[in-house]
């Protein structure tokens, strides 16, 4: 097992080479809805943070950064809508093949992708009611990390949820074992390994983020980092 004690910041993630085996990319992408139902926790932060925050009587805007294949993007937009709330949901990133894959899956009512940065919204004056993440606070270096949380305050009007790994030598182990047998084929085992490996601690995170920003854990391997729009 590596060490954990620090940040592994030089590790990179074989889907974030763009000269990666593309079918294995996309073997990726199609199996993230599973590991992130497993894994995310994202139900429970839907009920937490984001449910309260939907509109009864007309639609809630919703950003979803770094949507990668999209499986969050369709997901909160069915949940909400179960639960009687009109979800618009925009995801938005900048690679082109996770793009390409996101509009070839079967449409959800209330979501819709583009291939874009959060900057560029910022520079469109565009404003969502919320606006979330999943997985991509760690494959940030520290600058990269307050660009995208200075960009999401701009963006929303209401509050701000990304959520990721929290590093941890049990986590390690235990992904590693459980998905020894499982996802051949795709990059999620080795990916996964490494996202461990560069995620935050709570205590590094928090250094990190401005005031007016919050970190809880999530279960004992998964973090939020969150914040509330004051009202005007």
């Amino acid at each position: 097992m590596p060490d954990l004690t620090e940040r592994d910041r030089h590790a990179a993630e074989r889907m974030d080479d763009p000269d990666c085996d593309l079918r294995r990319l996309e073997r990726t992408y199609a199996q993230f809805r599973v590991i992130n139902s497993l894994v995310t926790g994202w139900r429970t932060t839907y009920r937490r943070h984001l449910r309260p925050r939907l509109h009864r009587a007309s639609p809630t805007t919703l950003l979803d950064i770094g949507s990668g294949g999209g499986d969050l993007a369709r997901a909160l937009a069915r949940w909400a809508r179960r639960d009687g709330f009109d979800l618009r949901v925009t995801g938005i990133d900048p690679d082109p093949r996770a793009h390409a894959w996101a509009m070839r899956q079967r449409p959800v009512e209330g979501v819709r992708f583009r291939r874009a940065l959060s900057s560029d919204l910022v520079t469109e004056g565009a404003e969502f009611d919320l606006v979330v993440s999943n997985h991509l606070l760690h494959h940030l270096e520290d600058a990269g990390l307050r660009d995208l949380l200075a960009d999401s305050r701009r963006l929303a009007r209401t509050a701000v949820v990304h959520s990721d790994i929290q590093r941890d030598r049990l986590a390690y182990a235990l992904f590693s074992v459980g998905t020894w047998p499982f996802f051949p084929g795709s990059f999620i085992r080795e990916d996964g390994l490494i996202s461990i490996r560069r995620s935050f601690t709570a205590a590094e995170l928090g250094a990190l983020a401005p005031e007016g920003w919050d970190v809880s854990e999530l279960g004992p391997w998964r973090l939020l980092l969150t914040h509330d729009v004051p009202r005007q």
